[in-house]
Order: structure tokens, then sequence, then C-alpha cells
């Protein structure tokens, strides 16, 4: 299903009525910004039915009950090998994590994960024995610093990793592009591991959490500074991750049997994506403005 650009309009003008309408129609859409442009993207079967309903109801539906004969829309949503295509970023990150996970047996297979961990090990008897980061920098391990968002431990943690990258990535590589997704998904992970390098010290760690986290702060920031309908995430979920933190910080979730958490690398990864999410906000309000 090829995708068209129905509408290219100023920054200025207020698409959120609109996107709403067609949200509750089911109409597949994504809204880009190009050029100074604010750009709706919609399958190319339907983009003259979406432009009429446009020059029809330009501001949506703001009373919520306006009764609007939908236009012969197919309403299906994009199939899953479309959406790969459309964000081909999102879907390499995680294939990619998918593969670590069947090499590494999730975690299992000791020989093979320790090539991804943070820092490289041996194992001796029943001791771990961990190269320190400096040796292994100065011998060019470099992927070292990012590689442990790879490694998971166990199907439940690579499963709602996974489906929450999937969500979340989808929005910012849709939104900024693939190239950003990417730089901001290497910083999240490096930031998130070295800050749970920092606070265990030496420990086998991993998991795209740390990343997930910088995600969502990089939305929920952007999204205060520069309301735009990719971005907007429904109360519920922020509240949830947040709260979640909150319990895994309080040590709670590790004493009802989940295992050691990593807290340093979801806090890390919050603060930087609030980080970025703060200059991509701004930076989005300037040219707003001019």
């Amino acid at each position: 299903m090829s995708a068209t650009a129905v509408l290219r309009l100023p920054l200025s003008t207020d698409l959120s009525g609109f996107v709403k309408l067609l949200e509750r129609m089911q109409v597949p859409h994504r809204v880009n910004e190009e050029a100074g442009e604010q750009v709706l993207w919609v399958p190319e079967s339907i983009s003259a039915d979406v432009l009429s309903l446009y020059q029809r109801f330009p501001g949506g539906d703001p009373d919520n009950h306006l009764e609007v004969e939908a236009p012969p829309v197919a309403m299906s949503r994009p199939n899953f090998l479309t959406q790969v295509r459309q964000t081909p970023a999102t879907a390499t990150i995680l294939l990619l994590s998918l593969i670590v996970a069947a090499v590494t047996l999730l975690g299992d297979n000791l020989q093979v994960m320790h090539w991804f961990t943070f820092l490289d090990f041996r194992v001796s008897g029943n001791y771990v024995q961990f190269t320190p980061l400096a040796d292994g920098l100065a011998a060019g391990q470099w992927w070292r610093l990012v590689t442990p968002m790879l490694i998971h431990f166990g199907i439940l943690h690579i499963a709602m990793n996974g489906m929450w990258y999937w969500e979340l990535g989808r929005r910012i590589e849709r939104r900024q592009g693939s190239i950003n997704l990417l730089g901001l998904t290497l910083l999240f992970s490096l930031v998130s591991n070295y800050t749970q390098y920092y606070v265990s010290g030496p420990t086998l760690f991993g998991g795209l959490s740390g990343v997930l986290y910088g995600l969502l702060g990089h939305c929920w920031i952007y999204q205060w500074l520069a309301p735009n309908p990719a971005y907007r995430l429904p109360r519920g979920v922020l509240v949830m991750m947040l709260v979640w933190l909150l319990l895994c910080l309080s040590g709670l979730v590790s004493m009802i049997g989940f295992g050691e958490i990593a807290n340093g690398a979801h806090v890390g990864g919050l603060l930087i994506g609030c980080f970025t999410g703060l200059l991509g906000g701004l930076w989005a309000r300037r040219k707003l403005a001019v």
C-alpha cells in the first residue's frame, strides 16, 4: 500500500481536530514535518476521499457527536509488512534484539553473550571475572557501550521491551525520521548503560528498557513543548511507566520475584530522553514561530 501526501499546510495550522476525526474513522494516516510544513500522508487509494473530507471538516469534529457521512475509505489499518517498510529503523533494532536473543539463548549461552555485555568477562569456576572498562575500550571494543540493549533474559523480558519499542520507536521515526531514531536509540543506550555501570559496578545487565525510558521522556517533553499528534501518548501510559519506575526504585519489584532491576539504566534513560525532548521541542517551537 503506497502512501501519498494529501495535505501540505503551514506549521501554524492546527490539524489536531482533523487528525482526531481520522482516528475515529480508523483511517490510516501519519503526519510529518517537511521543509517547514506539516504533511498529511494517507494511502494513495483514498487520498481523494480524505481531501474531500478535510474540505468539509477542516477543524474535525469538536463536539464529538457530529454526524459525518464517511467517504468510502478502506477502514483496515496498514498491515504489518507495510508498517515495517514505513519504519525500517524500528524494525531493524527489534530484529537485532531477536537475533541476539536467539544466539545467546536469552542469556543462557555465556560464551556468546560476553561479546555483547558492557564489560567483557570470563567464567572461572563459580566466579565471573570482568575485564575493566578502560582495558576493553583500549582494545577497541567500543561497541560494548551500546550493545547491552540487545541482550534479554527471558521471553517476557524481550516481549515487553519489544512491544514498547515498537510503539514508541515508530512514533519518533515517523515524526523525525529513521536516522534520528537510530541516533537517539544509540545515545539512550550509551547513557543508560554507563549509568547502570556507574551505579552497580561490574555486573551483567541488558535489555532495551533504558532506551524505552529515553524514548518515553523524549516524546513526553517534546509533546509538552510542541504538541504533535505523533507524540500524543495516552496519559495512562505515561503514568503507568513512571509508577513502574518508582516501584522498581523502591525495591518492591525485586522483592516479589522479578529479579534484579536495572534502575540506573531506567533513570539515566529517562533523564537523557527528557533532555533530548527539551531540545527537540524548543527547536520545533522556534521553527513554528518563524
